[in-house]
């Protein structure tokens, strides 16, 4: 009988992680139908609170002020990113949606040119991620508005959901340096169930932010929760932690590019959504935007956001 060594079962693990995340793009918009945004959302994280309470018990035994406190700010971050998230999906398609989120990879570095942001040990960002910087706003100017766009017209022609996934991608930015901050001095167990809790209780002090609430219980609904929260969030986070021992830097990058293409061929199959020319000449300036900054890290890159 054949055997898996690590970095092939990592290759492969972490392959099925980010499709699966590119296919909860499509997953959830079917699901809004039936669940307003943020209320979907709180179901989803306080299932994948409890499922990681479950699994990681014995490691919260004991926990300090300052792994709490930890907790609650990268909970804090994840939440808003979450949120944003899904109220511009209930606005945008899954493909535009994907895109745009991805833009964490070019946010994540554009904010560590602050020094009070930077973590310690993470150098000051290269021309790469400013050339990298320019590609994906020119890719996200041509995904989400029409052809003659006035310069001074941008942010106006782009769609609400579209503004809303962009900061979606900023908040989720703000996440990933909240992590490399803390995670090196806390065990992931604590981490990893502090965050999803803490990210809980933000979603349900702010659900009523997100308008009217509705929920139909339906088969696509509690398929999309039952997904979405115990393999997309508890499952994946846990996959992803181990498969990143086993893999290289630009192995991870390279599979985690996948997933808006993932997002797209979903998205196509169930909702038939197509790019036109110019929408699809800025999602792949996006794509490249996101390889560029993968492919050429800084010496001390900071570890990959699971979207």
């Amino acid at each position: 009988m054949h055997r898996f060594t690590p970095s092939t079962l990592a290759h492969l693990l972490l392959l099925a992680v980010v499709a699966l995340w590119g296919i909860t793009f499509t997953l959830v918009k079917d699901a809004l139908q039936d669940a307003s945004p943020l209320l979907f959302n709180l179901f989803r994280m306080a299932l994948a609170a409890v499922a990681l309470f479950l699994i990681n018990r014995r490691h919260l035994r004991q926990l300090s002020r300052p792994t709490i406190v930890a907790g609650a700010v990268v909970g804090f971050f994840l939440a808003t990113g979450y949120q944003l998230q899904t109220l511009g999906l209930a606005h945008t398609t899954p493909t535009k949606s994907a895109f745009i989120t991805g833009l964490v990879v070019v946010f994540v570095p554009l904010l560590t040119i602050i020094p009070s942001v930077r973590p310690a040990s993470t150098p000051a960002p290269g021309l790469s991620v400013i050339f990298g910087a320019l590609l994906a706003f020119t890719g996200l100017v041509l995904l989400t508005t029409p052809v003659g766009t006035n310069p001074t017209e941008i942010l106006r022609s782009m769609g609400t959901g579209d503004i809303l996934t962009l900061f979606c991608a900023i908040a989720f930015a703000g996440h990933l340096l909240a992590l490399a901050h803390t995670s090196l001095r806390i065990p992931i167990p604590q981490l990893a169930t502090l965050q999803i809790a803490f990210a809980t209780l933000t979603m349900a002090i702010t659900l009523p932010f997100g308008g009217k609430l509705y929920l139909t219980l339906t088969p696509r609904l509690v398929v999309a929760l039952a997904i979405t929260s115990l393999l997309a969030t508890a499952a994946a986070f846990t996959i992803q932690s181990w498969a990143q021992q086993h893999l290289p830097p630009t192995h991870t990058a390279l599979l985690l590019t996948l997933e808006p293409v993932f997002a797209w061929l979903t998205s196509f199959l169930f909702f038939g959504e197509r790019l036109g020319p110019r929408s699809l000449i800025g999602a792949l300036f996006i794509l490249g935007a996101i390889l560029l900054i993968e492919l050429l890290p800084s010496r001390s890159p900071l570890p990959d956001h699971p979207l």
